[in-house]
């Protein structure tokens, strides 16, 4: 399977907390727009022979763009590679942004899929991490996408965030459920270094809840979604049956995915070696460097089998159902269990890792420790 990401990273205003490769448009769409058919343009003859089953246009806020950009640039994608009839085509979009003009465009561009960045559905706390809409504006977002002709619709959501309680948190997602999103993406706060947020915090100015508050915020969390019928499928996903992200599920199996845009990152089986690149993250050098007819590739690592191997695991291992040992061992030609067998013991012994005929997957409580639970797989 293939993914495509296309990266917009315009944004009306930045978040305290985000480290992302975005930014306030600073008069510069025009020419980002006109550098992204550049590049998919140049891609074009080197993907001519992989079919793309899944699309996200991410962000920033891709809905942030000019009227009919995001419908040019779905135009010029189907025109330049091979996208299934079928594909899986999302969309992020901000709720001030979400307006039904820009989101009917989205739906007759061929975008299936929405993401909304909710966050909060508290305003106090929205505004302490610099979100500019309100609870409301959530509201008439979904209510918007949902005449525009989405069904396929998904919030994130975040606990840990200032001033939070558990309390206000299961109501972020009782709002959530209650309007009958299909998906949730659910991610605790990461302070960043050189963000807004993390220098407040370091200084004093602002103070997040405790560790273990935020822990049994995320517990109460699970337990609230399981009861309404949405499956844990990965470490921060929560989805009905049907409605799980294809693009992630890419991502978390280990599979290509070509990136389009500032700071996009690809990974690809090139002339049999797995390849990881990425681009630019200057603007300018961006577009100048396209302008020019040169991809503004950096950073081109061909990766070794071992190392292959143990990325296949780590992000496998993310997904409540795991490594399936059919798969890894097509690709690899060995089984996971056998290939990490002394990982795999401690790990089971520990009661972290279960291991079935078809698949090793980390518990419940091996997700808890899944960093130290890499460590026994990256040893060997």
């Amino acid at each position: 399977m293939t993914g495509l990401y296309i990266h917009i990273p315009f944004c009306k205003r930045k978040c305290r907390y985000c480290d992302f490769v975005s930014f306030p448009d600073c008069g510069s769409e025009d020419l980002y727009f006109v550098a992204l058919v550049a590049e998919m343009r140049k891609y074009a003859p080197l993907m001519k022979d992989r079919t793309f089953e899944t699309v996200f246009i991410g962000g920033g806020t891709p809905t942030s763009m000019k009227p009919g950009r995001i419908a040019a640039l779905m135009a010029e994608a189907k025109n330049c590679f091979d996208i299934a009839e079928n594909a899986e085509i999302t969309c992020e979009a901000n709720p001030e942004s979400a307006t039904y003009d820009k989101l009917s465009e989205l739906v007759s561009a061929g975008v299936g899929r929405l993401s909304l960045g909710l966050q909060s559905a508290n305003d106090a706390e929205l505004g302490a991490i610099g979100r500019i809409h309100s609870r409301q504006d959530f509201v008439d977002a979904v209510s918007a996408a949902r005449r525009a002709g989405f069904t396929n619709l998904n919030a994130d959501v975040m606990h840990g965030l200032p001033g939070q309680t558990g309390e206000s948190y299961i109501a972020t997602l009782r709002l959530v459920t209650e309007l009958g999103l299909p998906h949730i993406s659910s991610y605790s706060l990461i302070l960043e270094e050189g963000t807004p947020l993390f220098d407040d915090v370091k200084e004093g100015r602002v103070q997040l809840p405790d560790p273990d508050d935020t822990a049994d915020m995320e517990d109460a969390g699970f337990e609230f979604l399981a009861e309404r019928g949405y499956r844990r499928y990965e470490v921060s996903n929560f989805a009905k049956p049907g409605f799980e992200c294809r693009h992630n599920l890419n991502y978390w199996d280990n599979g290509e995915y070509l990136g389009i845009g500032l700071n996009s990152h690809s990974a690809l089986r090139l002339k049999g070696e797995w390849t990881r690149f990425n681009n630019t993250d200057r603007l300018g050098e961006y577009i100048n460097e396209l302008g020019e007819g040169k991809l503004p590739v950096r950073d081109t690592r061909k990766i070794p089998r071992d190392e292959e191997m143990f990325e296949t695991i780590m992000l496998g291992l993310r997904k409540t159902a795991g490594v399936p040992r059919a798969a890894f061992a097509e690709r690899f030609g060995a089984d996971p269990v056998e290939h990490y067998a002394p990982a795999v013991s401690e790990l089971e012994m520990e009661g972290w890792l279960t291991v079935t005929e078809d698949s090793m997957y980390l518990t419940r409580r091996g997700m808890d420790f899944q960093n130290e639970a890499l460590i026994k797989f990256m040893e060997q």
